[in-house]
């Protein structure tokens, strides 16, 4: 793999594209995942979901319980990049903070 096909950091918001969630996960609680995102102006097509998984975290009130803090998706999109997204379920800050998130692009073979 050479340089160009590593993977790298990005930890910035990216807006849902309105009327693409897969609303199936929804009815289990677990946020649907859009089938586009937007990024710098760039629309990113979801093209499959590669894999998901979960972090949880204790109680923020001292309870024993422990909670689902973010959804993670593994995706590769239409152009051929995989990006890891994530979903925070209790996002910080002021009310209406971004929940969806690019974690990390690796771009495709080739580019």
């Amino acid at each position: 793999m050479n340089a160009e096909q590593a993977e790298r950091f990005v930890s910035e918001a990216i807006e849902p594209v309105a009327d693409t969630f897969d609303t199936s996960r929804m009815a289990t609680g677990e946020p649907g995942l859009p089938g586009a995102f937007v990024w710098r102006g760039e629309i990113l097509q979801i093209a499959a979901v590669l894999r998901t998984w979960r972090e949880t975290g204790p109680c923020r009130h001292g309870s024993p319980e422990s909670y689902v803090r973010k959804h993670w998706f593994e995706v590769t999109t239409r152009a051929g990049a995989t990006l890891k997204v994530d979903f925070d379920r209790q996002p910080r800050g002021r009310r209406g903070a971004a929940r969806w998130w690019l974690f990390s692009v690796r771009a495709p073979d080739g580019a």
